[in-house]
């Protein structure tokens, strides 16, 4: 049997695992994340220790970025100009390569998540998805005809522009566009407009009407630009209780009845939905790149 390494790269912490499949995880541990140095020694030490046990087919890697997905780059392989303080040019591919010579697959952490769902999840049997997690930032993955796209580097859905709700004396947090989508609807646009923590807003608080309306402008722009068949949302912002049910009807009032498909008049309880593998999308997600890397 085929058994692939998967690492979920995030600020905080490094999920990773080792198995085939969500009903076959041999192992799986957390890594606080500290320095590149000390957090890729311990992943690197976890893989070396399983593979004493198993064969090892490939390795999937989801990260946070940004990051350099181009195999012709020079510096493919690398997060490039991350926040994360001590990790910017980062080889987190070469690094792996020097120690195992099997197949590496890498990509964003939310790509990997949106993969996830694709192998295992809630875009089973859909060609055209996206997956926009919604938490302290904002982020998107799409799969066009099965395929991830990446164009000259990834996809930045959480930087669309959106306009300002007429009611909204917000500009946005965002440092480099104020009024895009993370910059008004992320945990951390949440916590700035209204001074309280985004976890600590109650579901009935009216934070949660301005979060349907910049979510749902985000919907209506990828709704046009990709045709997605379905849209996964995720993250800790979008599993706030009736959030995803304000979403959907405002984004069909946005709409104006322009999108005239199945989906979005009849379905729309099923086209923007939570993502079936829940908060392990993105650890699953990365076990899925390194599985389709070897069964494509």
């Amino acid at each position: 049997m085929k058994v692939f390494a998967g690492i979920e790269g995030g600020g905080t912490k490094f999920n990773c695992l080792f198995g085939s499949s969500p009903q076959d995880i041999k192992k799986e541990i957390v890594i606080p994340t500290t320095s590149p140095k000390e957090t890729l020694q311990k992943v690197i030490d976890f893989i070396k220790k399983e593979t004493q046990s198993y064969d090892l087919a490939a390795i999937g890697v989801g990260c946070f970025g940004p990051l350099d997905l181009n195999p012709a780059s020079g510096t493919y392989g690398y997060i490039t100009s991350t926040p994360k303080e001590g990790w910017q040019d980062t080889n987190i591919v070469g690094l792996l390569k020097e120690e195992f010579k099997v197949p590496i697959s890498f990509d964003t952490d939310v790509n990997a998540a949106l993969m996830g769902e694709k192998q295992w999840g809630a875009g089973q049997n859909l060609d055209d998805i996206v997956f926009l997690t919604v938490g302290t930032g904002i982020g998107g993955g799409a799969m066009s005809n099965s395929k991830l796209i990446h164009g000259m580097l990834h996809t930045e859905m959480g930087h669309i522009k959106v306009p300002i709700h007429k009611d909204d004396s917000f500009e946005g947090c965002c440092p480099f566009h104020k009024n895009c989508l993370e910059g008004m609807a992320s945990g951390t646009a949440i916590e700035e407009r209204w001074k309280i923590k985004a976890t600590e807003i109650p579901p009935d608080h009216p934070a949660y009407e301005l979060e349907a309306y910049y979510l749902a402008c985000g919907l209506v722009n990828i709704v046009c630009l990709l045709s997605p068949q379905r849209i996964i949302m995720g993250g800790g912002v979008a599993k706030t209780e009736g959030l995803l049910e304000k979403v959907r009807s405002k984004t069909k009032e946005l709409l104006n009845g322009y999108i005239k498909t199945k989906e979005i008049i009849e379905n729309l309880d099923n086209y923007i939905i939570h993502p079936a593998l829940g908060d392990r999308a993105g650890s699953l997600g990365s076990l899925a790149l390194g599985f389709r890397q070897t069964n494509n």
